[in-house]
């Protein structure tokens, strides 16, 4: 496991629960937009967060954390996932992962183990558009089609979630999201904000009316649908 990154409280990150977020290095997507651009180019350049180190960290905080986001970077391109994902759940902390979708057998697998509480999967943008959005123009979606498929299964509580931009997104890719994920439990529309950690600059992200149209649009497919970040 390469970790180069510890929020050590969050109210946010973890529906419903006090928690922390550990942040892994390294993705195989090169989203314009990531905002954690320095956990997925030249990751040398950090200084990486011993795993007995954060695992000291966890131990003195049972019984006032409740849970752990395991993010990234793609927590699921990690050697040795699982065993981490399980270590965390043996100390007794429920396990959130954010995840890109690309790996969806060891999704499968750690949900199997049951070392996974709660999924939250980006959907970078429609199927139609999504080589772009992610930086790869001849990307072979099957993978994140697979996920998509294994969540909407219910095996494990989950959210879907985009981070909508001005220059990647516009009416047609949410119609086209919302058949996609068309009766998903939760999802969520999060706009875009430049933290000064970008792969590329100049985006920018839609005003409230135009998200507000657009959570409009995929609220006719999905049980629940909020706006982030506004």
């Amino acid at each position: 496991m390469v970790i180069q990154g510890l929020q050590k409280l969050t109210l946010l990150d973890y529906p419903g629960q006090i928690a922390c977020t550990v942040f892994t290095a390294g993705c195989n997507f090169r989203c314009p937009f990531c905002h954690n651009a320095s956990l997925v180019i030249d990751t040398y350049n950090n200084e990486n967060i011993p795993e007995e180190e954060f695992f000291s960290f966890l131990k003195k905080r049972r019984g006032i954390l409740d849970g752990v986001c395991v993010s990234g970077g793609e927590p699921l391109i990690q050697h040795g996932i699982e065993d981490f994902l399980g270590r965390i759940k043996e100390l007794g902390f429920l396990v959130k992962l954010d995840t890109n979708g690309s790996f969806p057998d060891k999704l499968r697998k750690a949900v199997k183990k049951g070392v996974v509480d709660y999924v939250a999967m980006d959907i970078k943008n429609s199927r139609e558009s999504y080589g772009k959005t992610i930086g790869i123009e001849d990307y072979d979606i099957q993978n994140v089609q697979k996920s998509v498929s294994f969540l909407l299964g219910g095996e494990v509580s989950y959210e879907f979630r985009t981070t909508v931009v001005r220059e990647f997104h516009q009416r047609s890719d949410f119609e086209s999201i919302a058949r996609w994920i068309r009766g998903a439990e939760r999802y969520y529309l999060q706009q875009f904000l430049d933290s000064g950690d970008l792969i590329r600059g100049g985006l920018h992200g839609y005003n409230r009316d135009i998200m507000e149209q657009a959570l409009a649009i995929v609220k006719k497919s999905v049980i629940t649908a909020e706006i982030r970040g506004l």
